[in-house]
């Protein structure tokens, strides 16, 4: 009898047997989560209290204040800098613009000594006048034919008066030459200017010519209430 137990007990046909715990499970979670914080505190507790006696704590504290201060005095020569940078760019924007300013006044400048070199070239070459005055004279009658088929001139009317009264007249151009094979001239009236001068007075314009004319000669007349006050003749130049 006792054998049949024991054999039934051993066997596949034995009765099963449950083992349940005496605790919940929600409790069971509950201890897990109070060691594993109890844990993590002594552990985070070890950790400072080894860093506190190994003194890494103050000198870490050091250097961050000391890399703070790094920084700040960083900042402040990158302020500076920046500063200077500004001021040296406004300082060579000014000493740019005083250069193009300068630039310009040379070109004033030189513009205004050639015109002076033409001035003093066009009094150098002042011939004597053939003038029916007696007060006013034609000097330095210059003209040449340009290759656009136009004469270019100018001229200088002179007074030899001092405190002479202002003069008005007008200014007539007669050019004579050849055209096609045959004499041709031309007065340019149109070209003409009326003027007023007290001692002189230079002028100067562009005539413009007919097709196929070569000019040998341009004489310069001022009239002055439809009489020839002064004249003078010169060769066109090519």
């Amino acid at each position: 009898m006792r054998f049949r137990l024991l054999r039934r007990r051993l066997t596949i046909s034995a009765p099963r047997v449950a083992v349940r715990s005496a605790l919940p499970w929600p409790l069971r979670w509950l201890v897990f989560a109070v060691v594993l914080g109890l844990s993590a505190a002594v552990a985070l507790w070890a950790f400072e209290f080894g860093r506190s006696l190994a003194g890494l704590d103050a000198g870490s504290r050091e250097e961050l204040v000391q890399l703070r201060g790094e920084l700040a005095r960083l900042r402040i020569d990158a302020q500076q800098n920046q500063t200077i940078a500004n001021t040296s760019g406004s300082l060579l924007l000014a000493e740019r613009s005083a250069l193009d300013q300068l630039k310009l006044q040379l070109k004033q400048l030189e513009s205004e000594n050639r015109s002076l070199r033409e001035d003093l070239g066009f009094f150098e070459k002042l011939i004597p006048s053939s003038s029916s005055g007696d007060d006013l004279a034609i000097r330095g009658l210059q003209a040449e034919q340009q290759a656009d088929a136009t004469l270019r001139w100018q001229v200088l009317v002179m007074r030899p008066v001092k405190n002479a009264a202002e003069f008005s007249g007008q200014l007539e151009l007669v050019a004579s030459g050849m055209r096609e094979g045959k004499p041709w001239s031309q007065r340019f009236a149109g070209d003409g200017q009326a003027f007023k001068l007290r001692q002189y007075q230079r002028l100067e314009g562009i005539a413009r010519l007919p097709p196929h004319v070569l000019v040998k000669t341009l004489t310069a007349r001022i009239l002055h209430e439809g009489r020839v006050r002064a004249s003078q003749t010169t060769d066109v130049g090519s």
